[in-house]
């Protein structure tokens, strides 16, 4: 047996298109992740803004109040529909990412919360690094006109399998975050997010299967599915990469879902192989994981 993953678990990546409709999003939401579970996950992620078109101009309006928690249906109807569908599903739920309003602030963030199998909050996580990119000739896009960030790394103890970590889309380029998460005994790091066809097509693959090498984890990418029609034109591509950095699972640009059984002896495998774990030189350079981390907002 894994001392990170106590018993095998079935993940499933859903890969699903967001319109304008709330309501409908969240409904269809449901339905995947209720067939997801019918077909063995115990671990259900959504994709980054699940509930609601992404761009700059929907957050403020699809923007939902999450603090103080609880928050009422009024407040936040996918809170509510998340806690419902872990509850039905009998998973655990990520659920991807909404945009969220906090009163104290006057600001917006980018949210993901994780459920139990009961329906219980057990995480929040605010997108840390925010997507601020200009590539000439190709997208500009400054998620900083509209959101702040997060401040603090988020690990997850769900009590039969392990510890996982969860940060969304450009967070995955800071390998800090990816680092401190594996020292800290995380099996699993997942990461709802929207690449485009620009940065998809570069980097997507690459640095889910660099955070999986660097840190003999399991690495889940889930995104949410290309629609043409819409502002912004997601990659797709959810995928799951192994510690060993081999893509165990992936789909197309497509709706769909992503199945793959995760084994802690994967991870043991692995470390002993190339066992960088009792090979690193903490006398040369510091350790990320030490000093100064946050994990509190």
């Amino acid at each position: 047996m894994s001392k990170l993953l106590k018993k095998s678990v079935k993940l499933a990546l859903v890969q699903l298109a967001a319109g304008a409709d709330k309501s409908a999003n969240l409904s269809k939401a449901r339905s995947k992740v209720l067939e997801a579970t019918s077909n063995g996950a115990n671990i259900v992620v959504l994709p980054e803004c699940f509930n609601s078109p992404y761009g700059t101009k929907y957050f403020p309006k699809y923007a939902e109040t999450l603090l103080p928690s609880p928050p009422s249906k009024e407040q936040s109807p996918s809170f509510h529909a998340l806690s419902e569908m872990a509850k039905e599903s009998k998973a655990y739920l990520i659920g991807g990412s909404i945009p969220e309003y906090w009163e104290e602030t006057k600001k917006y963030y980018n949210t993901s919360l994780t459920f139990d199998p009961n329906g219980k909050l057990l995480a929040t996580h605010r997108k840390v690094h925010l997507f601020d990119i200009d590539i000439p000739g190709k997208i500009t896009f400054r998620e900083s006109e509209v959101l702040s960030p997060g401040n603090k790394i988020t690990l997850i103890d769900l009590p039969e399998y392990g510890r996982i970590a969860v940060a969304i889309c450009y967070d995955i380029r800071f390998s800090e975050l990816a680092m401190i998460a594996a020292r800290k005994d995380a099996f699993l790091l997942l990461y709802p997010g929207a690449f485009n066809m620009t940065t998809g097509k570069l980097h997507w693959e690459l640095q889910a299967r660099a955070r999986a090498m660097d840190n003999q984890v399991y690495v889940g990418l889930c995104s949410p599915a290309r629609d043409m029609e819409a502002d912004y034109h997601a990659w797709g591509h959810s995928m799951v990469v192994d510690p060993m950095a081999e893509i165990v699972a992936e789909t197309d640009e497509k709706e769909g879902i992503v199945y793959a059984e995760l084994q802690g002896e994967k991870i043991e495998e692995t470390r002993k192989g190339i066992p960088i774990y009792g090979q690193r030189r903490f006398d040369v350079y510091p350790d990320v994981s030490e000093k100064g981390v946050k994990y509190e907002e």
